[in-house]
């Protein structure tokens, strides 16, 4: 029986966190919910993956973090999109762009 695989494709992880961060601050467990309320529950982020990459954005530049309260009074780092961040966003939505519609033109042709 063939290996079910993960539902994020290698490298999308980070763009799906800049664009969950695009319109207000949340910290990680929401940016999680976020993706997979944006995705219709198809893509799920694990922790183990979640923080690694939260934490190179921020090293980036792209995000930066501070502390906060969460909703259920708890302290929490909260994540906001910056300039940089943006300008990447846009950058890496553009490239999946073309690299998609590439993948689409190959798996057409049959």
């Amino acid at each position: 029986m063939a290996k079910e695989k993960s539902d994020l494709v290698y490298g999308t992880l980070d763009m799906l966190i800049l664009k969950a961060l695009q319109h207000d601050p949340k910290h990680g467990l929401a940016i999680a919910d976020r993706i997979e309320q944006m995705s219709k529950e198809i893509l799920r982020v694990e922790q183990g993956s979640l923080y690694p990459a939260l934490y190179r954005l921020e090293a980036q530049g792209w995000i930066k973090a501070e502390w906060g309260v969460s909703d259920n009074n708890r302290k929490a780092r909260y994540y906001k999109l910056t300039a940089a961040g943006r300008k990447q966003l846009a950058a890496e939505k553009e490239h999946w762009l073309r690299i998609t519609k590439g993948i689409d033109l190959v798996l057409a042709g049959g």
